[in-house]
């Protein structure tokens, strides 16, 4: 009977989705934890550290990816993992100099995520990293770290029958959640952008304030180029675009530049010195770009080629595979 009380006492306990994490940072005997939230209702708490030790306590409504920094005494600041919030009792262990490393654990979910983040140590390619996500992925269909894994290594050019085959194994409250909810959002671009569709037509501003349609270039083949000024990879990527233009341009082929950018004069100065003479276009809304949201983008550089019709016939072109690709349509 006193058993069957306390496995109840138990059970009621966590009915109410109550959490804590407590933890000892070696090296850090005074200073701030801050925990960021990162689902759909984005925030930031903080404790002090009292002799190298924290506690938070609070409520998780649905299981949501945190980040975790710790700032010491003379305000430097060292950032910590990310782990996954739940309702439970969570543990951190870690040193001050060495935050990065810090391990969670005390929950089954931050456990699967600890077992994900273990599978893909040491793979340094994409294409290994990809595997050993669909491999939780199927080995784990009701864990929200499986819609973690599809956000964080199939967002960028997924290929939309491999992830719809990966979303669909997925369990109904997983696909329901936040993180599921993301997922969907990107195999909707993924399926609205896939080889051979029609490309989305859209109307943007230019450097003058100039609208300019995509339509409205039809009867060439058109490269559409998603890329900001403060965007390492994309300003490394220009040359190979710059080329590409100088050499077929000539054989009805153009480029639409959509950028990234916040600030007009930083945009602006990064096509005059990249040397970007074709037409650009922008709303200046950053990540909430109209048309990059309409066409799926989570990463740039990310690029698409259309036909002389507007149909989609190869994207994610970087390096020499545009000018490859070019030679063989435009021969």
């Amino acid at each position: 009977m006193n058993f069957l009380f306390f496995a109840l006492a138990g059970l009621l306990a966590r009915a109410d989705n109550s959490y804590t994490l407590t933890g000892n940072i070696d090296g850090l005997d005074k200073g701030w934890v801050f925990m960021s939230h990162l689902g759909a209702t984005p925030k930031t708490d903080s404790t002090r550290v009292q002799n190298g030790h924290f506690s938070f306590t609070g409520m998780a409504q649905e299981p949501e990816l945190c980040a975790i920094t710790i700032q010491g005494a003379a305000g430097e600041k060292h950032n910590g993992p990310y782990f996954f919030l739940t309702s439970g009792n969570l543990t951190l262990s870690g040193k001050k100099e060495t935050f990065s490393s810090a391990v969670i654990s005390g929950t089954p979910l931050q456990d699967e995520y600890r077992q994900l983040d273990a599978s893909e140590a040491g793979l340094k390619e994409d294409v290994q990293q990809k595997q050993a996500a669909k491999i939780f992925v199927r080995a784990h269909p009701g864990s929200y770290v499986s819609a973690f894994a599809l956000l964080n290594y199939f967002s960028y050019n997924p290929d939309e029958r491999e992830l719809d085959s990966l979303v669909s194994q997925l369990d109904p409250p997983v696909r329901k959640s936040y993180l599921g909810q993301l997922v969907a959002e990107v195999l909707r671009g993924a399926k609205l952008t896939a080889v051979g569709r029609p490309a989305p037509d859209f109307t943007q501003n230019d450097i003058d304030g100039k609208g300019v349609t995509l339509s409205s270039l039809r009867g060439s083949y058109v490269f559409v180029d998603f890329w900001a000024s403060w965007c390492g990879p994309c300003r490394l990527e220009n040359p190979n675009v710059v080329q590409a233009f100088k050499q077929y341009h000539a054989k009805s082929f153009t480029i639409v530049g959509v950028s990234l950018d916040n600030a007009k004069d930083k945009w602006v100065a990064a096509i005059k010195k990249d040397g970007l003479v074709w037409t650009q276009l922008s709303d200046l809304k950053g990540w909430d770009n109209q048309v990059a949201t309409l066409y799926g983008i989570k990463g740039i550089p990310m690029n698409f080629l259309l036909d002389k019709n507007g149909n989609i016939v190869a994207k994610g072109l970087t390096g020499d595979a545009l000018e490859k690709k070019l030679a063989e349509l435009l021969p």
